[in-house]
């Protein structure tokens, strides 16, 4: 039997190929790096992180816990490898994003029914099985050559990346380490503001320059990934009540909850990175460095990494594929990850695990299989491929996409309702399938 063609080893493209070489099927992986390198891609390793180094949460009184916890159960590799490169996030998966994706292809690379080729994919073979991975990245050929085989147009959002800075750049006279509610020990830098200063950087942001969206490029601003000078333009206060709340947190210096906090999350297993937890942004560099360096202790900060902001790219999902993540017009073409409209690291290793397995069962002439609706990876897909939203967009996991609990429980109560209910339907699924 022929191996199944997957093109792009991000999250989904090596998530895929680790479900397919696992069921005893061959594969050929395309990655274009060293080749070729996106706007945003530094690194010749798959997988490669290039926002945030965290996963989200692993509670399963949270949409991403239940998620990881059925990826878990599904033998994901890319929550497997997490797990063995995590560094200290509170109730958070983070990881040191180089190790993450060193170990990533190293185990692929290493697997004899996984042929990896380095190179730059300008056309998609009809005539084979093929995923297409290649992410919100997607080259401009490549993403011409999509158009053409879908008959539609693409869609544009612009996802932007939070700065980076060094740890012995950060004034501890100022700063603080804490968690909220004091879970998980002293994960997280707090810099706190009082109102004064919280007002003064609201300003600033507002009257910084920004880099400008070409004109001939759509303008889609991700709800869940907004820049952090798109939420300050929305009210004063937008910030205090999002990113920059301050519940939970108590200020060891005045015994007080500031006014504002703005958090930084360790980035490598060495303790030497920080990133600004929610500070995404499209600020010009010099601006950037300007303005963030008002936030109390980071006043003399070494930016490692600056925001930037770049385009990402899906497709019209709801009308072009089936439950499978299967091409409806196309047979042998199924799509995986981030360009079928799913946002974040594991939302998009869940749909590479799902078309992986449904692209191996379809070549060996098994139907394929969907998980339940009321499982984290179901809603997810039924999310993808139902939608009636015009444009279509971008989703989290989130328990707004599970159906219903109705009349049962409320709150943080009715969110374990939901975990249970989607891990019970998962394990009957699994049984039910042989999976």
């Amino acid at each position: 039997m022929e191996p199944i063609v997957i093109i792009g080893a991000g999250l989904a493209g090596c998530e895929a190929a680790w479900q397919i070489a696992g069921r005893g099927g061959k594969v050929i992986l395309y990655e274009m790096k060293p080749e070729a390198y996106s706007s945003a891609h530094r690194s010749p390793f798959f997988a490669e992180l290039v926002c945030s180094n965290s996963l989200k949460s692993e509670s399963l009184g949270n949409a991403p816990g239940v998620l990881k916890e059925e990826l878990g159960r599904l033998e994901s590799l890319v929550l497997k490898v997490a797990k063995e490169t995590r560094v200290p996030a509170g109730d958070s998966l983070a990881v040191d994003r180089e190790v993450f994706s060193k170990q990533i292809t190293r185990i692929l690379e290493s697997l004899d029914n996984v042929k990896v080729i380095r190179k730059e994919v300008t056309s998609i073979p009809q005539d084979r099985i093929t995923i297409i991975a290649t992410g919100p990245l997607t080259s401009e050929v490549l993403g011409k050559e999509i158009q053409n085989v879908t008959g539609s147009r693409h869609l544009f959002f612009y996802d932007a990346i939070s700065p980076i800075v060094a740890a012995d750049s950060i004034n501890f006279q100022r700063a603080f380490k804490s968690s909220r509610y004091g879970k998980g020990g002293q994960d997280y830098v707090n810099c706190p503001m009082d109102e004064e200063s919280y007002n003064q950087f609201v300003h600033a942001l507002n009257q910084a320059e920004r880099v400008p969206i070409r004109p001939f490029e759509k303008r889609y601003l991700f709800e869940g990934c907004l820049p952090v000078e798109e939420m300050a333009e929305r009210g004063r206060e937008t910030l205090a009540f999002g990113p920059l709340k301050p519940v939970g947190l108590i200020d060891p210096k005045t015994g007080k909850q500031p006014f504002a906090v703005v958090q930084l999350r360790q980035e490598d297993r060495f303790k030497t990175l920080f990133n600004l937890v929610g500070f995404q942004t499209r600020l010009k560099h010099e601006e950037q460095k300007r303005v963030f360096r008002m936030i109390p202790g980071l006043e003399k900060a070494e930016f490692v990494r600056l925001g930037s902001i770049h385009r990402n790219t899906f497709i019209d999902s709801p009308r072009l594929l089936g439950e499978s993540l299967r091409l409806k017009s196309l047979p042998n073409l199924f799509f995986a990850g981030q360009i079928t409209g799913v946002e974040g690291y594991m939302e998009s290793t869940a749909m590479g695990l799902l078309s992986g397995i449904n692209a191996h069962r379809y070549a060996n002439g098994m139907p394929a299989l969907i998980p339940p609706p009321t499982t984290a990876m179901g809603a997810l897909v039924h999310y993808i491929t139902h939608s009636l939203a015009v444009p279509f967009q971008p989703m989290n996991i989130n328990f707004g996409l599970f159906p219903s609990l109705s009349g049962k429980g409320r709150g943080r109560q009715k969110r374990l309702l939901f975990a249970e209910r989607a891990l019970r339907d998962l394990e009957e699924w699994k049984k039910r399938n042989d999976v």
